[in-house]
């Protein structure tokens, strides 16, 4: 949702679903020896009453332990800097390590602006949804009925668009898109220019007849919703789910602007779009000399991200996507049926599958949570939550990806995972 485009919102969109929902099995190691970082681990919030066990599904709450496993997985990643927001029915644990600004010392907050990617992505998926449930739109609607140039439209629901199961082609898999992006980092994308680049290419499949992670799909939802909802796509995020949510901190930004809230980190990336197109993974050699610190990463924070828009263009705090992650799962923004429709929408990508990578009405699922995953130049974020079992867990990187290219906010997530819930029997 690049390396800096095509790996965050195509290849690592969808290789981070992948990963992060095979990672919840438990997965567990030593605990490192303390390194650069701040960190408070408080009691549960008293709206959230403390419990004198874990539910089943989970281990002891150890903040100690907790906090050690996300800063040896964070230094084992080599990120400049990465955030954590952990809350249980028996605790909630906040930490930090390293810096926001390579070089330098920045400590870094909840209250820290990150472009969250396709996190984005819930937020269109949501007014979507919530224009359904007004009787504006209906999920069996062909995308014909609003936008007769798209291919195959007249086959493709805006269901198939939610659930990534439309075929039609995405943009952030093309070459003219990722020479773009090296060539003019801080040019400014209109959504129609992004959907000239798909439509120029064949549907990967018919509709309904396969899963494709596709930027393409949330383009068009979200004119769709500007369309129907008569405003705006950030004013319908800001009146819908920002201002009921009270997210103070979340924005969705102008297609012209380059620049993020303060307070923020620094971003940081490896090589070019075009170098990592097809293999996120730098060069083994490149990849040795940034082991080794010989190779630094390029600061990215000021790329335009309008080439993502309503994909991923959005821009949040962890103490917001804490709040968001909740709301997702508990009904603050859909109406009880069709918010347990939206979860029950989750279902395995490749039928062959089934206990392997989870999507639905804009929404994944990582073992017992559900959320989404995001990455743009420079940031990596999870969120995901329980409403079973009362977990909610954010992180975010500031470098995106790894040298490797791995996804390092699914990486220390899928760590945690192991340390919160008990082994499957």
């Amino acid at each position: 949702m690049t390396r800096n485009v095509q790996v965050p919102v195509r290849a690592a969109m969808a290789a981070t679903l992948v990963a992060a929902v095979a990672a919840t099995v438990s997965c567990s190691s030593s605990p490192p020896a303390p390194s650069a970082e701040s960190s408070t681990a408080v009691p549960a919030p008293t709206s959230t009453p403390l419990s004198s066990a874990a539910p089943a599904a989970l281990q002891p709450f150890d903040a100690a332990t907790l906090r050690a496993d996300f800063e040896r997985t964070a230094k084992e990643v080599l990120v400049p800097g990465a955030m954590l927001l952990l809350e249980t029915p028996e605790g909630t644990l906040t930490a930090s390590y390293g810096t926001g600004v390579r070089g330098a010392e920045r400590p870094l907050s909840v209250e820290d602006h990150i472009r969250v990617g396709s996190v984005t992505k819930t937020w269109t998926a949501t007014v979507i949804l919530q224009l359904v449930q007004e009787g504006k739109l209906a999920l069996a609607d062909p995308v014909s009925k609003y936008r007769p140039d798209v291919p195959n439209g007249d086959a493709i629901t805006l269901e198939q668009m939610l659930t990534m199961r439309s075929g039609l082609f995405n943009y952030t898999e093309t070459l003219e898109l990722n020479s773009a992006m090296d060539k003019e980092p801080q040019r400014a994308w209109k959504p129609e220019e992004l959907l000239a680049l798909a439509f120029a290419h064949q549907p990967y499949f018919a509709p309904g007849q396969g899963f494709h992670y596709s930027n393409t799909n949330t383009v068009l939802l979200g004119l769709i919703a500007e369309e129907v909802g008569g405003k705006p796509l950030g004013e319908l995020f800001d009146e819908r789910i920002f201002k009921p949510l009270g997210l103070n901190g979340t924005v969705f930004p102008d297609i012209s602007s380059n620049g993020i809230p303060e307070p923020h980190p620094q971003g940081y990336f490896y090589g070019d779009n075009v170098l990592t197109m097809t293999n996120p993974a730098l060069p083994e050699d490149m990849q040795k000399e940034a082991t080794a610190g010989t190779l630094a990463p390029n600061d990215v924070t000021d790329v335009n991200p309008s080439w993502a828009w309503a994909a991923g263009s959005g821009i949040s705090t962890a103490a917001d996507l804490k709040t968001l992650g909740e709301a997702l799962v508990n009904g603050k923004l859909l109406k009880s049926e069709l918010q347990q429709k939206r979860l029950d929408s989750v279902t395995p990508t490749n039928p062959d599958i089934p206990g392997g990578a989870s999507y639905g009405w804009g929404i994944a699922k990582f073992g017992n949570l559900y959320g989404h995953t995001g990455e743009l130049p420079g940031f990596n974020t999870f969120m995901g939550s329980d409403p079973t079992n009362g977990v909610t867990l954010v992180v975010w990187t500031n470098l995106a990806p790894t040298a490797d290219g791995r996804d390092p906010a699914s990486i220390i997530a899928r760590s945690l995972i192991g340390k919160v819930y008990r082994a499957s029997s």
